[in-house]
């Protein structure tokens, strides 16, 4: 209430002079009735005087009001001059105040919940790093016990990878290194790396890539993308079938043969742990790998699409904007 009247004090003080002030002047000097005219000419002046002075006092900020263009400077009045503008200015400065206090916070919060997430994803590698030495350590012994044991330990390690990367990826941009690598020698350590799985799903690899085939992108993190497709086309792919990885017209193709994805599923894939129906049933898919898969490539700007068709799927890499010149 108090800011109110403090806000509103000139139109009480033109108020008083008009309707108080004024007829006492005219009646003192002469009947009012016959001056009624004179009076209302008067009040009109006064209260276009009051107007053009309220306008030239709050000029700058009705502009400051209708700029469209925001910056971290319009949290604040520009230059407060009456009661309420400066009382609204004080409000707006801690509003920001706190708002900034909260951001720091939850970022604090943010960082805090990384370096745990890290931390405790490499504390539990080098566990399951000493299993899989002592598995390997008796390889002479063809126990099924064993070789369950070291299957569900690639799991955890693959599983204990994804965290990784996907930690790393809320800093992508400032992590990315651009730069001419060979398409194939990267495909050979993607295959090598998954040889194993290979191996124990009876599925063979069939790579069609030239050595000559050079590309610009950032090296660690389109082997992660390679390792993730190549890793769901054995994982989904059909027992003593083949994954075709070929490359033509600047486009690598990943194909598999297994169970068609149905076409509602394509576009969800690669939501964050999305997992679909196969993945529900088999209960090894974490949906985080092609979610992981979709946002490096839209940072590396390779465009990508994924076709399932009469049990064959394919996902597709366009690198015709990164190929390296003849």
């Amino acid at each position: 209430m108090k800011l109110f009247f403090r806000d509103h004090i000139s139109v009480i003080i033109l108020y008083c002079v008009s309707f108080l002030l004024l007829p006492w002047i005219i009646q003192s000097l002469d009947d009012l009735s016959s001056h009624y005219l004179y009076f209302i000419f008067l009040v009109s002046f006064l209260f276009t005087i009051w107007l053009i002075g309220r306008y030239y006092r709050r000029k700058k900020l009705y502009a400051h009001l209708q700029n469209n263009t925001l910056t971290s400077d319009d949290l604040h009045l520009y230059e407060p001059q009456a009661m309420i503008e400066q009382a609204y200015s004080q409000k707006l400065r801690q509003m920001q105040y706190l708002y900034l206090t909260q951001q720091q916070h939850l970022e604090e919060q943010e960082n805090e919940k990384q370096l745990v997430l890290s931390h405790f994803a490499h504390q539990m590698k080098t566990p399951l790093s000493v299993i899989q030495l002592i598995i390997q350590s008796n390889a002479n012994n063809q126990s099924e016990h064993l070789q369950t044991i070291n299957q569900e330990c690639d799991k955890l390690t693959f599983t204990l990878n994804q965290l990784l990367t996907y930690e790393r990826t809320s800093n992508l941009v400032a992590d990315l290194k651009i730069e001419a690598l060979s398409l194939k020698e990267l495909m050979k350590e993607v295959v090598n790396d998954l040889k194993d799985y290979f191996i124990a799903k009876e599925i063979f690899p069939k790579v069609t890539l030239n050595e000559n085939t050079i590309i610009y992108s950032d090296r660690k993190w389109l082997k992660v993308v390679l390792y993730q497709v190549i890793n769901n086309a054995i994982k989904y792919g059909e027992p003593e079938s083949s994954i075709q990885i070929i490359y033509d017209e600047a486009t690598l193709r990943i194909k598999n043969y297994g169970d068609t994805i149905p076409e509602n599923e394509i576009s969800r894939v690669f939501d964050l742990f999305y997992t679909g129906v196969k993945g529900r049933t088999s209960g090894e898919a974490t949906g985080i790998g092609l979610y992981l898969v979709k946002k490096i490539l839209t940072e590396l700007e390779h465009p990508f699409t994924l076709q399932s068709l009469e049990c064959v799927s394919t996902f597709s890499i366009d690198f015709s904007n990164s190929v390296k010149k003849s």
